[in-house]
């Protein structure tokens, strides 16, 4: 049976298609749904068990009271799987046409073609598209969607998945692992170099939808790793739900960096949990640039579990009217002489509410560890918030702790400086703007570094929403 819903341009919002869909769940979550989810996927026993046994605790547990107000989210209305094709294409051609023409137009193609190693392209609930170079096939290198790695990898997936992120961690972690359905698997053998980045970007196209999506990452030891996830979706007037697990091992010596660049329109939910564990000498970089959604909650972590593992974070959040933005980071210091760094940065307008929320904590034998901090928000208006919620719990004497935070506005002198040489008020602005989120920018790879940039020009001329 197939099912039809508009599928809308992010970029031209009067542009509307019809597009077939393989298969729609109904409304709400159920242990019938999971089970069809598992039997529709020819998943190994362990999983569907794994499913059932997730559905249990999100059941029982409830949602977060601390942080971001959530009882907007109506969990019986949502679809919680669409299938948009049969089976995942390696060939861009063979690719549904309305599909084709929603990626082509945010760039994801052409960004294959010139600065990409492999990608995966998500469509709701499913990847319809990977491709991954052959020269990194020839070297050992995994880079599938989980639903293949689950089916063709059980033993090496059975070792890694959960252990990071375990299914009762909280409400949405346990919604994740009972209705997960697609993201990206990726295996990095001992000592290969990936030099160019993995990119996945996944796109939510219809109405009431979830997408949960679930990423794994195993580098083995003294590898290298750079991955991009894009995420965007049109203009819809219900609430939509994204709740991502993703889980990062990294091994000795290994080094990871994880880039989001974060769009989704600004009826998204999305409520995320990313952690890492890293062994001894490993390297852990999370770079979050977050400027969509009606509300996110995201706190990448590290566990620096090795001696000199290091974990760090660069974070950049913009919240504009009916937006608030909830992110920060967690470093959890376990180990010796390990090392961790988060530097956070976020501009709020037009009424919106930008809050850092982060955990540091050194364990005790944690000896010679260092953490350093260091939040700045920027307030453009009197409508607008800005918050900091530092935790920092030291339980080991001989380790050393920073911690900076500053709130500031756009600086009048720097205003007139740039006016009195001709620069308009708007434009100054956004020259500022853009200069104090550089730090957090110059780290995303330089084309995905010019679409931010762009974005958050429109976003200054209003351009957006």
């Amino acid at each position: 049976m197939n099912y039809k819903t508009k599928v809308m341009n992010n970029y031209n919002l009067d542009e509307a298609k019809e597009f077939d869909y393989v298969y729609r769940s109904g409304r709400g979550l159920n242990r019938k749904l999971v089970e069809g989810l598992s039997e529709r996927k020819n998943e190994p026993k362990w999983m569907r068990e794994f499913r059932l046994k997730s559905l249990s605790f999100y059941e029982k547990m409830r949602l977060p009271k601390w942080g971001v107000d959530l009882s907007g989210i109506d969990f019986e209305k949502i679809y919680y799987y669409l299938q948009p094709v049969k089976k995942t294409e390696a060939s861009w051609e063979a690719v549904p046409r309305a599909i084709k023409d929603t990626f082509e137009k945010i760039g994801v193609p052409q960004a294959e073609r010139e600065i990409l190693a492999g990608v995966k392209g998500q469509f709701d609930s499913e990847v319809v598209y990977s491709s991954i170079k052959k020269m990194l096939s020839k070297k050992g290198v995994l880079f599938l969607s989980m639903d293949e790695a689950v089916v063709q990898y059980p033993d090496l997936v059975k070792e890694y998945w959960a252990k990071t992120v375990l299914p009762m961690d909280n409400k949405l972690a346990a919604l994740n692992s009972a209705v997960w359905s697609g993201g990206s698997f990726i295996y990095v053998p001992p000592r290969v170099d990936v030099k160019l980045p993995l990119q996945a970007y996944f796109r939510m196209n219809s109405e009431s939808a979830g997408q949960f999506e679930r990423t794994l990452i195993v580098a083995d030891e003294g590898s290298k790793l750079h991955y991009i996830e894009g995420c965007s979706a049109p203009v819809f007037s219900t609430a939509s739900l994204h709740a991502a697990v993703v889980e990062v091992v990294v091994k000795k010596g290994a080094k990871v960096q994880y880039t989001t660049v974060q769009n989704w329109y600004k009826n998204v939910y999305n409520l995320v949990t990313k952690r890492a564990v890293v062994a001894e000498e490993g390297q852990m970089r999370w770079v979050d640039g977050n400027l969509g959604s009606k509300i996110s909650m995201k706190y990448p972590a590290c566990i620096l579990r090795g001696r000199k593992a290091k974990g760090e974070m660069l974070s950049l959040s913009w919240a504009g009217a009916g937006q608030q933005q909830d992110t920060g980071a967690k470093m959890i210091h376990v180990a010796k002489e390990t090392s961790s760094q988060i530097i956070s940065r976020s501009v709020s307008r037009d009424g919106g509410r930008a809050s850092y929320r982060g955990l540091v904590k050194i364990n005790q034998g944690a000896v010679g560890a260092k953490a350093k901090v260091k939040c700045e928000a920027l307030i453009l208006d009197d409508l607008s918030r800005s918050d900091t919620y530092p935790t920092i719990v030291s339980l080991e004497e001989q380790s050393q702790v920073e911690h900076e935070a500053t709130v500031g506005r756009l600086g009048e002198d720097q205003l007139f400086y740039l006016m009195s040489r001709g620069i308009p008020l708007d434009e100054a602005e956004a020259m500022i703007v853009n200069g104090f989120l550089e730090p957090v920018i110059k780290e995303i790879p330089l084309e995905y570094a010019v679409e931010m940039n762009r974005l958050i020009n429109m976003e200054m001329e209003g351009g957006i929403g």
